[in-house]
């Protein structure tokens, strides 16, 4: 019996109500403007709002009936069905590495025994693999078979919220897929039927190497997870009798990390070499996930071991955080890229010492979604009683007799060869130039916020981040947060524009000697509060930069049809994001989480808030000369601490 409950379509909002919310969202920059000499605020104001006037009653009017007949046309909704995916992510050709890509760092297995984690266990042959690294890998990809079993299950049965009909829909979408470079603009893979062999499997890299090894069994059912682990083994066995025999794979993972173009250039090659690359690239594509098996644990170059007798740092050392973050993010800085196809949907990194994350592509959904995946495959430990126990004997074990493996391996030439080493190249300098790091900030979380500043955890969070970065920039900048629009169907996300005049008045007053506690904390509130709002109405469809970018593209060039509103340099600059933030879960089970900055100024931070602590992911780049990584961890660690001191002296003077 399966529920009769379903989303609604995502609304075409009201254009006046967008047009009003538009220019308030231009308020705390025109006064900005005006404070650095610039126009007087009433007159500019007063310029767009003509503007805004004329658009509404002319071509405006125009865009907005095209837009609700587009709608009514569309199978969905009038924005993910037309617009979304090829604006917001298709249609840009940076390379995925950094710039677009999400990454995510596990907490240790508690199962796992220290010594394997300070990177004392033997490893496998000429392989490089531990016995334990591939147990924690096995147990990993069960896990997330057994969250995408049990998703799927909720299809029969009844009671199901809202939220859990959108978390199925957009799951569904982070498996069986790939992101397909296109020239102008990518393309997603098509989602395999059940019976196509692909759908089976997860794609497995080692050593640059393509592997595909079944984990669902004909009737789709999932396999053990000592099975699992089995046929893991019998690739690793595979991969160190090829190196022994001095094979080495050449490096076609690492042309996924190019400008898109070139990618959809050298791929188009590729497959014009050999019929059985098309065939790879269908399984790859149609493959669930992708599993790295990394040959190393990654240590930072500067990085000196803690204990005698251990190669690697002590673990949750911020040494030992930043270069497990860093790996996952694009590998080894000396040499990134390898051993990974970044067009992938979710793909699971494992190390040596079972260090493991996640590396996620954007387009098939976004983040928090694959991040609660995640979180359901780390939160319960290997089992010990589902695996054989592990041997102490040296040497690879005997598997030549599994199967539910084989090996992909790609027709290359030289100019294949060439490309490899010149991508290599290219994405070197984007990971060199990556400044990412992170802050777990201790001193107090989402309780304290609640329970005594009594103000909403996410504004508050969102207020210090725009504290920090005047402190650290010293201007304000145009400001995205996250809003995902789960109450439709299809529903991905909508922008919060955090920079408001209520959050630039308290900034200014929490920098200014002579404001007192109690007006800091008074604009304070009011900027959470006005943020509260946005965040309901970004939530609820009723958001404005979807809606303005819908409108403006509606518009017929080719008729001569353009507006003073979208080509007002404000428009662009209020679009700017220099500052690009998201919010993920409470991450109990992750040690750390990123992105990448939007710009080359800017900065991305992603970050998890819990009751007693917060934590920050921060990318920004070593070039930039107004940001630094390293000066927005001092900067937002100084916020916070002076808005709970603001706070705490405002209330006792009640």
């Amino acid at each position: 019996m399966t529920s009769a409950l379903t989303l609604p379509r995502l609304p075409v909002p009201d254009l006046h109500q967008t047009l009003q919310k538009y220019f308030q969202s231009l308020d705390p920059l025109l006064l900005e403007d005006e404070a650095r000499g610039g126009p007087k605020f009433a007159e500019a104001r007063r310029v767009r709002e003509t503007w805004a006037e004329n658009f509404e009653r002319g071509i405006g009017r125009v865009c907005q009936e095209r837009l609700i007949a587009l709608d009514k046309a569309s199978p969905t909704n009038w924005l993910d069905d037309n617009f979304w995916l090829k604006k917001a992510y298709h249609e840009w050709r940076a390379p995925l590495i950094v710039n677009s890509n999400w990454w995510l760092a596990f907490h240790n297995d508690p199962t796992v025994p220290l010594d394997v984690i300070l990177g004392r266990r033997r490893t496998i042959g000429a392989v490089e693999i531990t016995d334990w690294q591939v147990r924690r890998a096995a147990w990993l990809v069960r896990r997330t078979l057994e969250w995408k079993a049990r998703l799927e299950r909720q299809h029969d049965q009844t009671g199901i919220t809202r939220a859990g009909i959108w978390l199925q829909d957009t799951a569904a979408k982070m498996f069986n897929v790939s992101r397909l470079p296109q020239t102008g603009c990518d393309t997603l893979s098509t989602i395999p039927p059940c019976t196509d062999p692909g759908a089976r499997k997860v794609l497995v890299m080692l050593h640059d190497w393509f592997y595909a090894v079944e984990v669902l069994d004909e009737h789709m059912q999932m396999l053990p997870p000592d099975e699992i682990e089995r046929r893991l083994l019998a690739v690793v066995a595979d991969a160190d009798g090829r190196l022994k025999r001095g094979e080495k794979a050449t490096a076609v993972g690492v042309l996924t990390t190019d400008d898109r173009d070139r990618w959809a250039k050298n791929l188009r090659y590729l497959l014009s070499l050999s019929p059985s690359n098309h065939d790879i690239l269908n399984t790859i594509n149609h493959s669930l996930f992708a599993l790295s098996l990394e040959h190393y644990t990654y240590v930072l170059p500067s990085t000196t071991p803690s204990t005698a007798g251990s190669p690697l740092p002590a673990p949750n050392t911020v040494p030992e955080l930043t270069a497990h973050l860093h790996n996952v993010r694009s590998g080894p800085t000396p040499r990134p890229g390898h051993n990974r196809w970044y067009d992938k949907a979710y793909t699971l990194v494992v190390e040596t010492n079972t260090r493991a994350g996640a590396l996620g592509e954007h387009s098939p959904c976004d983040a928090l979604v694959p991040s609660i995946g995640a979180e359901y495959a780390v939160v319960e430990g290997i089992d010990e009683d589902a695996f054989p126990p592990l041997s102490d004997e040296e040497g690879m074990p005997c598997l030549k007799s599994v199967s539910g493996w084989e090996r992909l391996e790609w027709l290359v030439d030289e100019r294949v060869r060439r490309e490899c080493a010149e991508a290599e190249e290219r994405v070197r300098a984007i990971v060199e130039d990556s400044d990412d790091g992170f802050l777990c900030f201790t001193d107090y979380g989402t309780e304290w916020i609640k329970n005594e500043a009594r103000l909403s955890p996410d504004a508050y969070i969102q207020m210090a981040m725009q504290l920090a970065w005047y402190r650290a920039c010293g201007c304000f900048t145009a400001t995205y947060e996250t809003a995902l629009t789960r109450l439709f169907k299809n529903g991905r996300t909508e922008t919060i524009r955090t920079l408001t005049a209520d959050s630039r008045a308290f900034v200014l007053a929490m920098v200014n000697p002579q404001s007192t506690p109690q007006t800091r904390q008074s604009l304070l509130r009011r900027a959470v509060q006005t943020h509260t709002n946005l965040t309901r109405h970004a939530a609820t469809g009723r958001g404005i930069d979807r809606h303005l970018l819908g409108l403006r593209l509606l518009l017929d060039a080719s008729a001569g049809e353009r507006h003073d509103l979208f080509d007002d340099e404000l428009f662009t600059r209020s679009q700017t994001w220099k500052l690009s933030t998201s919010g993920l879960s409470e991450g109990h089970q992750f040690r750390g989480t990123g992105f990448g900055a939007m710009y080359p100024d800017g900065i991305g931070i992603n970050y998890m808030a819990a009751p007693h602590l917060i934590k920050f992911g921060i990318e920004s780049k070593y070039s930039s000369q107004l940001t630094s990584t390293e000066g927005f961890i001092t900067a937002i660690t100084e916020a916070l601490a002076d808005m709970k001191s603001t706070c705490i002296i405002a209330i006792s003077h009640l």
